[in-house]
């Protein structure tokens, strides 16, 4: 009996979780497609607060330099907007945080939701009884809070991705690497080698590479190390990306030295090389970022390289795109795995 009234409570258990995700489908299927431009956030907050110390704090914290660009461009564009102004035509914006301080505050603190009045949509709720505390509690979670946004800005173009990819790319590039990123529509196979592919887009004035490689580990070597990361990368772009003319070819810019971070992404360890390109013996250039790591049999490094060429326009939301792309990478599922899910 014991066991029959627990297996029933079990299987109610079950059926409410799943009316309960099916309501919450139900109403997000529901919501209006978000607006804003990419890379856009809305901050609702009093007009006092955003000229004084918390504005400044929020500034310091989200408009801060993207990294690696040949010009100076902010993480993200703030748009203020008054609580007396934030109605139904910003509501449905991409992005919110909506500052909260008042007297009446008892747990300041900030609360991350998502698809509030529209989808897909990121909300952060900042609650704090003073602006002391609301400069307090934004400092230690800046880092979060841009985090979370970022996130949001690259699952969006992710998805957007899967939806309209342009097919016949991911095989050939999962024939050689074991998986593929997913390539939104209009992305091009441009050279492909036993252990190279390069990928691209290029409407006009601009161009989006993705590179893909990958070399073998070497016994002892430290592979993961930032020096060999950093000469394994651009031998790579000497061999196999030549420029427009004679003896010119892509390579490091010594304009500013790149960076190498250790990162993990949905169960993915990697290497995250940022930095700038140019061309070797000629006027080319732009800014790159690359994920490298090993294969599921530890035999080879994988590289997967996007980079950017707009002289004429700013290029933080070009290069995020191609961001998106290489953070969008699947190892190949085989039958088995299929069986195992």
């Amino acid at each position: 009996m014991k066991r029959i009234l627990t297996n029933i409570a079990f299987i109610a258990v079950a059926l409410l979780t799943t009316i309960s995700c099916t309501e919450e489908q139900k109403r997000k299927a529901l919501l209006p497609n978000i607006s804003g431009k990419a890379g856009e956030v809305v901050i609702v907050i009093g007009q006092n607060d955003w000229e004084g110390a918390v504005g400044t704090t929020l500034r310091n914290s989200l408009s801060c330099d993207f990294p690696q660009l040949p010009q100076k461009e902010p993480m993200f564009t703030l748009v203020n907007v008054p609580h007396s102004a934030f109605n139904n035509m910003f509501q449905i914006h991409r992005n919110i945080i909506a500052v909260n301080i008042s007297s009446d505050v008892t747990e300041p603190g900030i609360v991350y939701r998502n698809d509030v009045w529209a989808a897909p949509q990121t909300v952060i709720r900042l609650n704090a009884p003073d602006s002391e505390t609301a400069v307090k509690i934004i400092k230690e979670n800046c880092a979060t809070i841009r985090g979370m946004i970022e996130e949001a800005e690259r699952s969006r173009m992710i998805r957007n991705a899967k939806k309209y990819e342009q097919s016949g790319i991911a095989p050939v590039v999962s024939e050689m690497v074991g998986g593929s990123p997913h390539f939104p529509s209009g992305y091009r196979l441009k050279k492909k080698t036993g252990d190279f592919i390069w990928v691209s887009y290029d409407p006009e004035y601009v161009s989006q590479g993705i590179l893909i490689y990958k070399y073998p580990v070497v016994e002892g070597e430290d592979m993961m190390a930032p020096e060999n990361l950093l000469e394994a990368n651009k031998r790579i772009l000497m061999e196999n990306v030549p420029g427009m003319f004679e003896n010119t070819y892509m390579t490091h810019s010594t304009f500013t030295a790149p960076t190498v971070k250790y990162m993990r992404y949905k169960g993915l360890e990697f290497a995250e090389l940022r930095g700038l390109w140019e061309v070797h013996n000629d006027y080319m250039g732009g800014p790159y970022v690359a994920h490298v790591f090993y294969s599921p049999d530890g035999k080879y490094m994988i590289g997967l390289e996007g980079f950017v060429y707009a002289p004429k326009f700013d290029k933080r939301q070009y290069l995020r795109q191609v961001e998106s792309i290489i953070y969008s990478f699947e190892w190949t599922k085989n039958e088995e795995d299929d069986k195992k899910e």
